[in-house]
């Protein structure tokens, strides 16, 4: 008798053990989705920003675009093109880009590291890699930021011709 309550003991706390642990795993996953660690995310997710930064002083950067959407025209399937697309900060506080996501694998956007001072301007660039496509394509970036939406976007487009 008393060995099956040993045992009874032994196998109830094992299970308690375990549950907390898969509580702590997923308390940490939560804070992962949370608190994103931009270097680790892949590039070609989609990614909604959880929170929004909160304004210096009530003051916040504004990411004014030339223009926010570029087509490349006829391209043949394969063709590697970029684009930059040019930006200013119009606002009162210093734009921080915290990541720029494309659509898909094919876009891939490059943005710049550092803070852009109010009246600085910068240059996003997006490189675009048609092997396998065909037909009309149009691609966006999403750009998170400190910007009071907290989201900027991009497009891109083109048309392919399919190799013969």
């Amino acid at each position: 008798m008393i060995k099956k309550v040993v045992c009874l003991l032994v196998i109830a706390s094992l299970v308690l053990t375990v549950s907390c642990q898969k509580k702590e795993q997923s308390k940490e996953e939560q804070d992962k989705i949370m608190n994103p660690t931009p270097q680790k995310m892949d590039s070609t997710e989609n990614y909604e920003p959880t929170r929004k930064v909160a304004a210096v002083d009530g003051k916040y950067p504004v990411m004014t675009f030339d223009k926010t959407e570029h087509d490349f025209g006829m391209i043949n399937s394969g063709d590697k093109v970029e684009y930059s697309f040019n930006f200013k900060n119009t606002g009162e506080a210093d734009l921080i880009i915290t990541r720029a996501v494309g659509s898909c694998g094919c876009t891939i956007p490059e943005y710049p590291k550092e803070a852009i001072k109010p009246g600085e301007s910068a240059k996003m660039k997006v490189s675009f890699n048609s092997a396998g496509k065909h037909g009309q394509q149009q691609k966006t970036v999403t750009i998170i930021t400190n910007t009071e939406k907290g989201t900027e976007s991009l497009t891109i487009k083109a048309s392919i011709n399919e190799k013969k």
